[in-house]
């Protein structure tokens, strides 16, 4: 089992302070946290280690009790628990207390916390004996089906787990993929431990004549070859109804328009949005009458006058 470095998976030096090590802490857990990094299994394991370094150094007794394991972790690992009666570093420092509430006792922390920090402790004989959690229950998985729409607006779905019925609620902006934690509604445990936790990854159904990026959705405007060279006004779907949208004089196929904040909102920031980016696609005249074959003529013959001329 590896030695875990608290400082240096924060980042922060053994002298650092209590505010340095807070600083260090918030800006590592919003770099890392699940919700923003959706599904990155390695990006989860780093916001779970950050998570158990800021539990030690973050108090300042837990962080006196780290520093006095120190370099004697392999001899309290080889004996079993580190706290049998036996002193903490080489100060010939007892610990007398509750070394569960000492220590946080967290589920989900790594081995290493497990072993020297986590557990409930009792005294017996004048030492400690190590009392082993109780182990937490299974975790369950489901899916959510859910449309653009709602995944717009939020919503909700009865689902049914483990014979009990749960009502699961979304935030606006929630994306395709992202799991949502329901704690403690999972399996039961054995022996009075913890029940397990509730997965529900959300599936948001693609709504034909919109791309999302992100926060950003993308459409696209079919525009005749009129309008795109004198310019005008048109109407836009978007996920809250239909836009005027300004066409600009000589917008070439493929110019793309931006609506400001008529993207999806911002998960877990109902007041903010992104963007909506209309992609024009001229299209082209067919059939025409004679009449109107002529008038292009003419346009045609204008334009190579002026060409020529310059």
């Amino acid at each position: 089992m590896e030695y875990k470095d608290y400082y240096k998976i924060l980042g922060v030096e053994k002298s650092a302070s209590q505010a340095e090590i807070k600083k260090a802490y918030r800006a590592l857990a919003k770099k890392y946290h699940p919700d923003k990094t959706k599904g990155d299994k390695a990006a989860e394991e780093k916001f779970k280690d950050v998570s158990e370094a800021y539990e030690v150094l973050g108090e300042e007794q837990k962080r006196k009790q780290y520093e006095e394991l120190g370099s004697n972790w392999r001899h309290f690992q080889q004996q079993g628990s580190p706290y049998q009666g036996r002193p903490v570093g080489g100060g010939g420092t007892y610990y007398e207390g509750d070394m569960g509430d000492m220590f946080g006792g967290g589920s989900g922390f790594s081995d290493f916390f497990e072993q020297f920090f986590g557990g409930g402790f009792s005294q017996q004989g004048g030492g400690f004996r190590s009392g082993r959690r109780a182990p937490k229950g299974q975790d369950y998985e489901a899916e959510m089906l859910i449309t653009m729409q709602e995944a717009y607006s939020g919503t909700s779905r009865l689902l049914t787990v483990n014979g009990q019925q749960l009502r699961i609620t979304t935030k606006p902006g929630v994306a395709d993929g992202q799991v949502l934690k329901i704690k403690g509604k999972g399996g039961p445990a054995m022996g009075g431990g913890t029940a397990g936790d509730l997965y529900i990854r959300v599936q948001v159904q693609p709504l034909p004549g919109f791309e999302r990026q992100g926060d950003d959705l993308h459409t696209r405007l079919n525009l005749d070859m009129y309008t795109a060279i004198l310019g005008g006004e048109e109407h836009v779907n978007t996920l809250t109804g239909k836009l005027k949208l300004k066409i600009p004089a000589g917008s070439q196929n493929g110019k793309t328009l931006r609506l400001r904040g008529k993207g999806m909102p911002v998960y877990g920031k109902a007041d903010q949005h992104g963007d909506l980016y209309v992609k024009i696609e001229v299209q082209l005249p067919v059939h025409l009458t004679e009449e109107e074959r002529g008038l292009m003529e003419r346009l045609k013959e204008l334009h190579q006058r002026k060409t020529a001329s310059v």
